[in-house]
């Protein structure tokens, strides 16, 4: 069964890793947005990976190390130990949002050290926090309010 698995590039070859994929024969998908960049003189309409460094590729699990064939592939991103498997529904609601016409602008970020957040569910739901640490298997969070420091697991 082919799964699709994200895949670690170096900065700014996301483009370039995605078309050598392709020439071998993976299945991959790097999602682009249009942006307007400024320069001194003028101001032009590029191309720009919608995650930085990521690669989307689809293989079976046997041949996921035919991808390091090709230059600017550094790793897979793993979570929890393994390597991050992406269900086909989220690749497919990425490329639906992407085609949407009614969006005028997408960027994407992940939670540092130092946001403010709000809970959205389970015990401490519509709670603001401070994210205080992020390791590879739970947040720490300030819950000010309640004078306390939470730590989630992840699942």
């Amino acid at each position: 069964m082919k799964n699709w698995y994200v895949v670690y590039t170096k900065p700014k070859w996301e483009k370039k890793v995605a078309e050598k994929l392709s020439q071998i024969g993976i299945e991959c998908y790097c999602p682009l947005i249009t942006q307007v960049k400024q320069w001194s003189d003028r101001k032009k309409k590029i191309e720009v990976p919608l995650f930085n460094s990521y690669v989307f590729v689809q293989l079976e699990d046997v041949d996921r190390n035919s991808v390091f064939q090709i230059a600017g592939v550094i790793r897979y991103l793993f979570w929890l130990g393994k390597p991050a498997v992406v269900r086909d529904e989220e690749i497919n609601v990425i490329k639906t949002s992407l085609e949407a016409t009614n969006i005028s602008d997408i960027s994407v970020t992940s939670i540092q050290v130092g946001d403010r957040i709000k809970l959205e569910s389970g015990a401490f739901s519509n709670q603001d926090a401070i994210v205080q640490e992020i390791s590879n298997t739970y947040y720490t969070l300030v819950l000010e309010s309640l004078g306390c420091v939470l730590k989630i697991k992840y699942k």
